[in-house]
């Protein structure tokens, strides 16, 4: 047991009801998350100086793909956690399948139900795919950030047991104190994903080479997500894979492995072409 470890914050799940109707921080972090998102979307493609004349979405493609981007990030995180990490439970209850506000998402789920939105999108406005990656890429780390810091109030996904001085005791995770793994995870997928993509875009360019901030994105939170596993504690029901695989990092590997491929495609892509 360590000398000193930090309460928790009593902070009510729900931020403000009215008789049925309550907002919860959770569904708050996402509402955030996918507003700032989608005005900084905005500002890339009205910063012609980022671009070097390349085709882009316009601020009216970005303000209409919100509501397709919305819907993907809900469905495909709601049924990639109901597949992946409780289809035992929600196959005996089936209607709380919808009850999203309790929590309960995947991001590799949300993932790809943005990928296949982005994918229809683009198909349908005539615009580079590849384009519309890379602004979600430069843009996803901010929803990451407000999702991870909803975690930590619903006093979810914490850690494992630790005796580091910044260690805390969560009310649904025993007497030990536990590492405060949302809050990694908000200051590396989050906070440092968005500073490299940031870096990518402004300082190197590269929303000129399409695909490459994509894959760097793809990459950094495969990476990120599987440094902040090995501080995490794996859903219950699932627990290690071959006794220290977790889920999460076995759905980032081929994240990893699919950013590295396509930064490698952009780059040289751009070479032949220069």
């Amino acid at each position: 047991m360590p000398l000193f470890v930090l309460p928790f914050p009593a902070i009510d799940p729900v931020l403000i009801q009215v008789g049925p109707f309550a907002l919860r921080w959770y569904a708050l972090a996402y509402i955030v998350g996918i507003l700032l998102a989608w005005r900084y979307m905005r500002r890339l493609v009205l910063n012609d100086t980022l671009w070097n004349g390349l085709k882009r979405p316009t601020p009216l493609d970005i303000d209409d793909f919100v509501l397709w981007g919305t819907v993907g990030i809900i469905v495909g995180g709601r049924i990639g956690y109901v597949l992946v990490y409780n289809p035992g439970y929600y196959l005996a209850h089936p209607m709380e399948i919808f009850a999203v506000w309790t929590g309960g998402m995947s991001f590799h789920g949300g993932f790809t139900g943005t990928v296949i939105a982005m994918i229809l999108f683009a198909w349908k406005r005539g615009l580079s795919i590849w384009t519309l990656f890379d602004l979600a890429g430069c843009a996803a780390p901010i929803g990451l950030f407000f999702g991870r810091i909803a975690n930590f109030i619903n006093g979810e996904l914490w850690g494992r047991v630790t005796d580091v001085p910044w260690a805390i005791v969560f009310p649904t995770g025993g007497p030990e104190p536990r590492h405060p793994s949302q809050l990694y995870e908000a200051a590396l997928e989050g906070i440092l994903l968005f500073l490299a993509m940031r870096l990518l875009s402004h300082r190197f360019k590269l929303l000129q080479r399409p695909g490459f901030i994509a894959g760097a994105f793809a990459f950094g939170y495969g990476l990120t997500r599987s440094f902040s596993e090995l501080y995490r504690v794996p859903d219950a029901q699932i627990g290690y894979l071959g006794g220290f695989m977790t889920m999460g990092i076995l759905l980032s590997v081929p994240m990893m492995l699919a950013g590295l491929i396509a930064m490698i495609w952009a780059a040289r892509r751009h070479k032949g072409a220069a």
